[in-house]
């Protein structure tokens, strides 16, 4: 048991009982509010918010009216409209109910708050803002009775026509916010909500449904579960605006317009991914879908600098009649890089370059067709031997070997067979 008369909670540390004790006092013994709590003893609100819910259920369903155990306290019921607390529906709910009995109908809602101790403009807010339908009702029965006293009740017309743009504005198809649209309109923010509240319930309800239905749903432009729109902030936006400009209009990569832009380079990264990751797919060659994650295996593994870097010479070499040497040469590229790019990127391509078919149908690089064609015609033509041929044209009698044996095998079996008859005739 410590100071607050309340048990010692099971499981939490000392230094957490030590922090929250006198907010934990004033929770058991006044009726300050949460918020009044930790503004005087110097705590977190969450903080104590999860502590109480943690440790100290009891006291809060104590201070709620609630009895443990029952269907509210199980969590059923628990919650409160948007705009109403626990404790507020606590202190109020007596009054409430005695504005919707009969056995107070000779009373105005004034002389009910008195009766309860409360205010009688703060019971007529909580009614028109939480309790739809209880004031009709108490006027209706009051008039049936003779009790009515003729004071007008309800919207007044110039409050009607001051927030009437603002609610239009709410009402329209694009959802904005309501801090937004009050500021459109040049009406107070807390004045407009509170008008909402009272007399244009319904949009609320139809606002708060839209906004569950987007819980954990970010899609770029749509309301989010806050009821805000998804979407970099106006600061971001300007901060990024040349880079990403940039990077819609030119081949450079990301690191190199972050430093054109004077911008970070992973800062660039983490807004082109969260905000115009379409762009990003579509540098990459990627299919890209709202809402659906991207498939990365299938990306590209050069940057569009590169691809532009080369494009020329690849267009040059898909008209043919120059090999990949000679078109490096031709664009100022290096060789060995150049045919590195095409065999990683454009295999189709680098395996097509100099290919010509063969009598036999095989495909063979023209390069050495021209080396090999005068000793293949010299050996498929006369008796004499590969390794004299070879010699005699400077060839590798090894090379020359294999390359008859794998392009012109047909050649190579009948010189077999020609060389085995002439071994047994002799």
């Amino acid at each position: 048991m410590n100071e607050t008369g309340c048990i010692r909670a099971r499981g939490c540390r000392p230094e957490t009982e030590a922090r929250y004790g006198e907010a934990l006092a004033l929770y058991a013994g006044s009726d300050l509010t949460k918020v009044e709590i930790c503004r005087r003893c110097g705590v977190s609100l969450g903080g104590f918010s999860r502590y109480i819910r943690t440790y100290h259920r009891d006291l809060m369903l104590r201070r709620g009216g609630l009895e443990r155990g029952s269907r509210e306290a199980r969590g059923e019921g628990l919650g409160q409209r948007t705009g109403q607390r626990r404790d507020t529906r606590a202190r109020y709910r007596e009054a409430v109910e005695a504005c919707d009995s009969m056995e107070y109908i000779a009373c105005n809602v004034s002389e009910i708050a008195r009766e309860f101790g409360l205010d009688g403009s703060g019971l007529g807010r909580q009614l028109r803002a939480h309790y739809p339908g209880v004031i009709e009702r108490r006027e209706e029965a009051r008039e049936r009775l003779g009790l009515g006293d003729g004071l007008p009740r309800g919207m007044r017309p110039r409050c009607r026509e001051r927030y009437a743009e603002a609610v239009e504005l709410l009402r329209s198809d694009r959802y904005i916010t309501v801090q937004e649209a009050a500021a459109r309109c040049d009406v107070s923010y807390t004045g407009l909500e509170q008008h909402l509240l009272l007399y244009h319930r319904e949009l609320v309800d139809n606002r708060i449904e839209i906004r569950r239905q987007a819980v954990r749903r970010q899609r770029r432009g749509e309301i989010t579960g806050r009821g805000t729109p998804h979407a970099a902030s106006p600061e971001i936006t300007g901060k990024y605006a040349e880079a990403l400009r940039l990077y819609r209009t030119t081949p450079l990569s990301a690191r190199k317009i972050a430093g054109i832009a004077g911008v970070s380079v992973k800062g660039f990264y983490e807004y082109l991914q969260k905000w115009h990751r379409d762009l990003v797919c579509e540098r990459k060659g990627v299919a890209y879908e709202e809402g659906r994650p991207v498939d990365w295996s299938s990306v590209r593994r050069y940057s569009p600098a590169a691809a532009a870097k080369y494009a020329e010479a690849i267009a040059r070499l898909r008209e043919g009649g120059l090999t990949v040497a000679k078109a490096a040469e031709e664009f100022g590229l290096n060789a060995d890089s150049f045919r590195q790019y095409l065999k990683e990127h454009e295999p189709a391509l680098h395996a097509g370059l100099g290919m010509r078919k063969s009598d036999e149908g095989k495909m063979m690089s023209a390069a050495s067709m021209e080396k090999y064609g005068e000793a293949v015609r010299l050996y498929e033509t006369t008796p004499e031997s590969l390794k004299s041929i070879a010699r005699r044209l400077g060839l590798n009698d090894c090379s020359l070997g294999q390359f008859i044996r794998r392009q012109f095998p047909q050649l190579h079996e009948r010189r077999r067979k020609q060389a085995g008859r002439r071994g047994k005739e002799e």
